[in-house]
């Protein structure tokens, strides 16, 4: 009896967010082994899908790249990174544009098989804009070229949300297309961020394998709940954030300054994180707060 009860509290504590969040749209990042473990993944996409009968909106933006590693290795294709972001020649552009896609056929077959929820396979190419970009070389300042990788500019907003008026998951690649045909490789964070701004989304969710933003990255008490973007940069020079840390939250704090309402960074291992995040009084990560 107890533990029916336990349960019958956890609803009514969700009852508030319920309505406050009932009809705005949610957009869920996921990678790493939060996608690469079968059963996180498919408890990932139960929490999306119970979202969605909820009445929230989703969008997932997924990655792939411990997938994209294996069929580069079965290609006899060494991979390559600089800064980073995986250096994209023609052939790795081709195993990169059909793994992302072959990754997202089996999510949109797991939410629509599984989970009982519409959902629709959106290839970046077709929605997502996006231009080249390079990086430098840390030591010496020179030009360093990266390939066909990119980053969005624009959004196919319409598209997306003829999707999401059809009470359908729109689940999208982070591949981007230029503007005269050419496909690139976009870093999935990246790309996530852009999609939210220009969709202004209510939450930007990154589901991933750490806990969330930690004062000490060896512990995992040290979890800081909330970052507002005035105090990132201080953050950032004090040390407190550090490493790959640092350009996800970067463009946390710029897109919210472009319209997501908040960014949180949550471990996608934790049974129902997705959940806990949202309809708890507390949370279990790292919210990046205006």
């Amino acid at each position: 009896m107890d533990n029916i009860i336990a349960k019958a509290d956890v609803l009514v504590e969700a009852l508030p967010y319920l309505h406050q969040f009932q009809g705005t749209t949610i957009l869920v990042k996921f990678g790493g082994s939060a996608m690469e473990d079968v059963e996180v993944r498919n408890n990932v996409l139960r929490d999306i899908s119970f979202l969605h009968a909820v009445g929230i909106k989703a969008i997932i933006v997924h990655g792939g790249g411990k997938a994209i590693n294996a069929e580069l290795k079965a290609q006899n294709i060494t991979p390559r990174f600089i800064n980073g972001l995986r250096y994209t020649d023609e052939a790795t552009i081709g195993v990169v544009d059909r793994v992302l896609h072959s990754v997202n056929h089996d999510l949109v077959r797991f939410l629509r098989q599984d989970c009982g929820s519409q959902a629709e396979t959106i290839s970046g190419k077709d929605v997502l804009r996006g231009h080249k970009i390079g990086t430098t070389d840390p030591q010496t300042g020179a030009a360093l070229d990266l390939g066909f990788v990119g980053e969005v500019f624009n959004v196919d907003t319409r598209q997306l949300h003829w999707v999401l008026d059809r009470q359908s998951i729109p689940v999208l690649t982070p591949l981007a297309t230029t503007m005269d045909g050419c496909v690139l490789n976009v870093n999935a964070d990246m790309a996530a961020c852009v999609i939210a701004s220009q969709m202004k989304v209510g939450k930007l969710v990154f589901l991933s394998d750490v806990p969330g933003v930690l004062a000490n990255p060896q512990d995992p008490a040290t979890l800081i709940s909330t970052i507002r973007t005035g105090d990132l940069e201080g953050m950032i020079a004090d040390g407190t954030v550090s490493g790959g840390m640092i350009p996800k939250l970067r463009s946390a704090a710029n897109g919210i300054a472009a319209g997501i309402g908040k960014v949180h960074l949550i471990d996608g291992r934790l049974r129902h994180a997705l959940l806990l995040e949202i309809f708890t009084d507390k949370g279990i990560g790292t919210q990046i707060a205006p």
